[in-house]
C-alpha cells in the first residue's frame, strides 16, 4: 500500500513511539505546519521524517523567481518514519515549536519537489513487527541486560533510564536504537530492519562494540583518534 507524504529531511533518524521536539523556522516548512493545523478533526496530522545521508537541513535561499528550493543537493536515506503533530506553539516571528511522536514506518519511492513549497514523497508502508515470539523475549531481556552496562558507562545516572524501559521488545528496541550514542548511518540501519529479533540482534551487537571501545578509552590514555574505529554491523 503506498500513500503520499509531506517529507521532512532531518540530521537525525526518528522511531516508532519515541518523542521529537521540533524548532520550524523555514518558511517551506511553517506552511507545512499551517496546512497541518487546518486540517480537519479526524485526519492525522502527520508528516515524514527522513534521515539526510549527505548535505545539510537548512535550504539555501528561495530563488528569486519563487520556485521551490527543492533537495538542493540533499541525498536522502530511503526508509524514514511519520512524525504526528502532538502539541504546536506559534512564535511572534512566525514560527512554531512542535512536539511530534513516531507512528510507522516507510519506504520513499520518489521524492516530488515541485508540487507544494515543501517536498512530498510517494511512500510505500513498511510491515508492523509480528508478536513477540519466545526468541524475541529472549534477545529483549539480554538487549536490557547489555544496555544496562552501557547506561552505566556513559551516564552519570543509569538508573534514572534503565528503571523506565518498557517490557515490549519492538518498543524496546526502538528506545536503544534512539538512546544510545549511535552514528546516524547506525541508527538507520536499525530502523530499517522489520523484524523486531533482528533489530535486538543488531543493536547486541552495536552495544557490545560500544562498551567495549568506552572501556578501551577509559583503560588506554591515548587519544580517541588513535584507537582503531569499530567494525560496521553485519
Amino acid at each position: 500500500m503506498t500513500a503520499r507524504l509531506p517529507v521532512f529531511p532531518l540530521g537525525t533518524v526518528l522511531f516508532p513511539g519515541l518523542v521529537l521536539p521540533l524548532h520550524i523556522f523555514e518558511e517551506r516548512y511553517r506552511a507545512l505546519i499551517r496546512r497541518l493545523v487546518e486540517l480537519p478533526d479526524g485526519v492525522p496530522r502527520e508528516f515524514g521524517v527522513v534521515a539526510i545521508r549527505r548535505g545539510s537541513e537548512v535550504a539555501p535561499p528561495a530563488p528569486p523567481d519563487g520556485s521551490p528550493v527543492g533537495l538542493a543537493g540533499v541525498t536522502l536515506y530511503e526508509v524514514g518514519c511519520t512524525a504526528e503533530l502532538r502539541q504546536v506553539t506559534e512564535l511572534p516571528d512566525g514560527g512554531f515549536d512542535v512536539v511530534t511522536v513516531g507512528r510507522r514506518r516507510f519506504r520513499l519511492t520518489s521524492v516530488d519537489e515541485r508540487s507544494a513549497p515543501y517536498l512530498t514523497a510517494e511512500v510505500e508502508w513498511l510491515p508492523e513487527p509480528a508478536e513477540p515470539d519466545e526468541v524475541t523475549g529472549v534477545l529483549a531481556a539480554r538487549v536490557i541486560a547489555v544496555f544496562r552496562q552501557y547506561l552505566g558507562l556513559v551516564r552519570p545516572d543509569p538508573e534514572a533510564i534503565a528503571e523506565q524501559l518498557p517490557e515490549d521488545p519492538t518498543v524496546l528496541s526502538h528506545l536503544v536504537a534512539a538512546t544510545a550514542a549511535l552514528t546516524v548511518a547506525d541508527r538507520q540501519r536499525l530502523l530499517a530492519v522489520d523484524d523486531t529479533a533482528d533489530r535486538l540482534r543488531a543493536e547486541l551487537r552495536l552495544l557490545n562494540r560500544e562498551a567495549a571501545l568506552l572501556r578501551q578509552v577509559r583503560a588506554v590514555p591515548v587519544p580517541l583518534r588513535e584507537l582503531s574505529g569499530p567494525p560496521a554491523p553485519n
